[in-house]
C-alpha cells in the first residue's frame, strides 16, 4: 500500500453570519496516497475552495486537524509554517499567478530561491522542469509571451520544481480552451510516475475522468463516485 501523505480528521469549517452559522465543511474525514490523482467536485458554493485552503493551511478549520507528511498545521508558527508549505506543497490556481516581469524559468525556480538554493542550481532544476513539460524553449519568455495552456504549465512546473508530497489545484482548466485544456491534462497523465500526490478541485469532467478517485463535496461531507 502506498504510504499516505496527507490525512485529515475531524475537519471542519464554519463561519458566522450574523446569528447564522454557516457550515462549509462536516467532520470530514480523507486521506491521500502518495502518486495518487484525485478529483474533487461540487455545486458552486459546495465549499471546494475553503477545503483546499484548509488543507494547505492557508485557513484553519474550526475543529479537527489537517497532516502533511505526518505534520500538523496546528503544531507549527507562522514561519514554520510558510517554509514547510514551500517544501511539502504546491499551488496551481484557475489563474496562474505568475509574475509578469519574471521569465519562465525565473517563475519556476522561485520557490528554489525562496527556500535559498543558488541561482545556478535553481536554474538547472526549473529548465529541467520545463522541459519535461515541453516547454524548454519557452524558458526565457515572460508570460505575456506565452499562451494560456503555456502558462498554466509553467504554474505545475512551479508547483513541482521542489518536488512536493502534494499539489493543490483549485479549477487547474477552468480558463483554458479545449485544445489547452486538453495539454494540461496530458501534462497531468505524464506526471503520474511521480510519488506526487495531486488534490483537483474541478467542473470539468474530463478532469475528473483522469482521476485515480473521484470526490463530491455535499453538506460538507466527501461522497465517493464510481
Amino acid at each position: 500500500m502506498s504510504e499516505s501523505v496527507l490525512q485529515c480528521s475531524g475537519l471542519a469549517k464554519h463561519y458566522q453570519d450574523g446569528i447564522h452559522r454557516i457550515q462549509v465543511l462536516d467532520n470530514l474525514e480523507f486521506t491521500l496516497s502518495a502518486g495518487e490523482l484525485v478529483a474533487i467536485l461540487g455545486v458552486s458554493g459546495s465549499g471546494k475552495s475553503t477545503l483546499l485552503n484548509v488543507l494547505g493551511g492557508l485557513d484553519e478549520p474550526s475543529a479537527g486537524q489537517v497532516r502533511v507528511r505526518g505534520v500538523s498545521w496546528s503544531e507549527l508558527s507562522v514561519n514554520e509554517r510558510c517554509a514547510f508549505r514551500n517544501s511539502a506543497l504546491g499551488f496551481v490556481y484557475q489563474f496562474h499567478h505568475l509574475l509578469a516581469d519574471f521569465s519562465a524559468w525565473e517563475n519556476v525556480a522561485m520557490p528554489l530561491r525562496i527556500a535559498g538554493i543558488g541561482q545556478a542550481e535553481a536554474k538547472n532544476r526549473a529548465l529541467e522542469w520545463l522541459d519535461r513539460l515541453g516547454l524548454v524553449a519557452r524558458a526565457k519568455h515572460r508570460p505575456s509571451q506565452l499562451s494560456g495552456g503555456e502558462r498554466q504549465r509553467v504554474a505545475i512546473a512551479r508547483a513541482l520544481v521542489r518536488e512536493p508530497a502534494v499539489v493543490l489545484m483549485d479549477e487547474p482548466t477552468g480558463n483554458l480552451d479545449g485544445d489547452s485544456a486538453e495539454r494540461v491534462l496530458s501534462t497531468l497523465e505524464g506526471l503520474r510516475n511521480l510519488k506526487t500526490a495531486f488534490v483537483i478541485v474541478t467542473h470539468d469532467e474530463r478532469v475528473a475522468a483522469r482521476a485515480d478517485r473521484r470526490l463530491r463535496l455535499e453538506h460538507g461531507r466527501l461522497v465517493g463516485l464510481a
